[in-house]
């Protein structure tokens, strides 16, 4: 155990998946917005979504599943057709929101009457709608085992995995959600609800067309 954890591939594992956790991406500029938009709790019940996604495809791969979603394809289709329409839904908010002359801060209403569990859905909906996820964790499983490695330290990887995913989304929303991030996004509301828009468009387009591509 004690040799396995301070392993090579183990380390190397974990830095890629930091490394493409912390990189803007879909997920991670949602939970930008929602920590500037609709404050903290909102954020980092987003951000504690995000990472429970990651950790279901996660499971999956350590459990050797990733091989059976590959052969179904039409479950994969399927999936990817309902991801890429999901973040086309969020490119056209973000555009309305870019679009709107004024904003009102959402914050306003109480989080308990705004309903965290649906922010915690709305993160887990981002990363299980992207079968894609499935086979980033097998390459990053399959890097870190060693060669006798077994179910075990797969699992090892996914804990080790998800305790950097939590630190890193939950940081996205603690960052953003700061007086100082408020008043730049009050500054740059509509170019960056705009960007927003263009990558989670940009994303659904990609995750429909690969769909096809795969039928």
């Amino acid at each position: 155990m004690e040799n396995y954890l301070t392993h090579g591939g183990l380390i190397a594992a974990v830095s890629l998946y930091a490394i493409g956790a912390a990189t803007p991406g879909p997920s991670n500029l949602a939970i930008m917005d929602a920590a500037m938009c609709h404050g903290r709790l909102r954020a980092l019940a987003m951000a504690a979504g995000v990472a429970l996604g990651s950790q279901c495809w996660g499971w999956l791969a350590a459990c050797g599943l990733a091989g059976v979603m590959r052969e179904a394809l039409w479950l994969m289709t399927a999936m990817k057709l309902a991801g890429g329409f999901y973040l086309l839904y969020l490119a056209l908010s973000s555009a309305r929101q870019a679009a709107a002359i004024e904003w009102a801060p959402a914050a306003a209403v109480p989080p308990a009457q705004d309903g965290i569990w649906r922010w915690l859905a709305q993160g887990a909906a981002m990363h299980i709608a992207n079968p894609k996820a499935i086979l980033v964790w097998l390459s990053i499983v399959t890097l870190a085992l060693p060669k006798d490695g077994g179910a075990q330290q797969a699992f090892h990887v996914v804990w080790a995995c998800g305790a950097v995913a939590v630190l890193v989304f939950c940081g996205y929303a603690l960052v953003f959600s700061t007086e100082a991030a408020r008043q730049g996004y009050l500054k740059l509301r509509r170019p960056f609800q705009a960007m927003l828009a263009a990558a989670f468009g940009w994303a659904g387009v990609r995750m429909l067309m690969t769909s096809s591509q795969s039928t």
